[in-house]
């Protein structure tokens, strides 16, 4: 017997927090902008899962996990399957436990491929279903790299992909005020090269073009690392990029000096930074934002990640008060429009056919929209209605994510924790200072070369 919602019958899902029926589904069938149609024609041909269970353990907990919660609910009711996800706080040490046991759940959500990586290359993961692969490279924006992202060795050494990525976040983005440029009137710039051009324009008619701050406590510097690692990914390409996150090529190989040199372009020049180049590693990350709304304004420009918002003044809307555009890339180099930015992955600990239909459902726009219209999620998945979205910024952003020709994550979270987490930051704070971009790459390398 086959279960679609059209027909009305009462799937269950069990959940950690409690059971979700059909009168529960959070956005009733065929209301709505959501991808009903290809739900549906999904639903009339999945197969009747009564009795089957898939455990979903993750890191997400409230407010995500209910949402997430929501969104399996559609599965359960056009399955019939029982669906239990558990999220934890402690999860990377939990799903290692579990796995090494033998007690995983079907399925792990890892926060970033590091963990993945090394479980697939243990044998405590499986591959995804056949074809998930070529589906991914057609599917998101950016495909191969999603596929390259989620593709690890096995404990053969066979590359196989592990991970299917499913709420992603973009760093690639400059805040501005629409109502500033527009009074100064600047257009927003669409190469880095009228980036730059407009930065000189800022600059030399009195006003200061950027608001930058590394101050994070114990991670101090921490933001110019994002910075170094888009303007890697706008100067060189992809395979060049991960060489220099696995330390292939030397951190002070002159192709990296060359992109920190380029942050230093816009970081220590005293009339481009707000403040001056001297106040850029003491101003905190949190604060460095507000000057944008100053009056006047004391800078125009901000490059920071999606979180950004959250440490804005009270009662900054989106698309009046403030608004983002891409961080661009260089039109000379024809590198394409690289993305910097994070996700989560899901990934198959305890096969299952239940299992794979569950991975046959993350496939349909549905399985994306319901949480992008409830939570900060963003998918690159093209065939998401963008009008799903909760909001315009988070449209603007999946935009980003779609249009995408290269994605790759934060290149410090990849790098042994000494590095990345230790004298990639201190060094960059050193950088800012007034130190020579060659000896801060080589007193980086120099403590990767102590590490091996």
């Amino acid at each position: 017997m086959k279960r679609t919602l059209l027909a009305g019958v009462a799937g269950l899902a069990v959940l950690a927090a409690g059971s979700v029926h059909a009168q529960d589904l959070v956005f009733p069938v065929g209301e709505g902008d959501f991808s009903w149609d290809s739900y549906n024609e999904w639903a009339e041909s999945a197969p009747d899962l009564s009795g089957q269970t898939v455990t979903i353990t993750g890191p997400w907990l409230q407010p995500e996990d209910g949402v997430f919660r929501s969104v399996i609910a559609y599965f359960a009711e056009a399955t019939g399957a029982e669906v239990i996800y558990t999220g934890s706080d402690s999860f990377e040490q939990q799903i290692v436990i579990d796995a090494e046991a033998g007690s995983a759940p079907n399925v792990a959500v890892f926060p970033q491929p590091g963990l993945a990586a090394d479980m697939a290359s243990r044998g405590l993961l499986h591959p995804l279903p056949e074809g998930m692969g070529e589906w991914v490279a057609e599917n998101y924006g950016a495909g191969e790299s999603w596929v390259d992202l989620g593709t690890y060795p096995d404990e053969d050494g066979n590359e196989q992909l592990f991970g299917f990525f499913y709420n992603v976040n973009v760093k690639s983005l400059v805040w501005y005020v629409p109502e500033n440029f527009e009074d100064a009137g600047y257009e927003v710039p669409e190469t880095m090269e009228e980036l730059k051009a407009l930065t000189e324009q800022i600059a030399a008619e009195g006003e200061t073009p950027w608001c930058i701050g590394l101050g994070s406590g114990a991670a101090t510097g921490w933001p110019a690392t994002d910075w170094v690692e888009d303007i890697m990914l706008r100067t060189q390409p992809a395979d060049v990029y991960d060489d220099w996150t696995t330390n292939d090529i030397p951190f002070n190989d002159e192709r990296v000096v060359a992109a920190i040199e380029e942050f230093g372009w816009f970081a220590r020049n005293d009339d481009y930074v707000s403040g001056g180049a001297g106040q850029v590693a003491s101003t905190d990350f949190r604060d460095s934002p507000k000057g944008l709304f100053a009056s006047p304004p004391q800078c125009y420009m901000h490059r920071q990640a999606s979180f950004v918002p959250a440490f804005f003044p009270e009662g900054i809307e989106f698309g009046e008060d403030v608004d983002f555009f891409y961080f661009p890339s260089f039109a000379e180099k024809d590198l394409g429009n690289p993305v910097l930015g994070g996700g989560t992955l899901m990934s198959i600990t305890d096969p299952s056919d239940a299992t794979d239909e569950f991975f046959e459902f993350l496939k349909l726009p549905l399985a994306h929209e319901v949480f992008g219209a409830q939570s900060g999620f963003l998918t690159p998945l093209k065939t998401v209605n963008p009008d799903t979205y909760l909001n315009d910024a988070l449209r603007g952003q999946a935009e980003i994510l779609v249009n995408a020709t290269t994605f790759r994550f934060d290149g410090s979270d990849l790098m042994p924790g000494g590095v990345g987490a230790g004298t990639f930051w201190t060094g960059m704070v050193d950088y800012t200072g007034g130190k020579d971009a060659q000896a801060v790459a080589d007193e980086i390398q120099a403590s990767w070369d102590a590490l091996k």
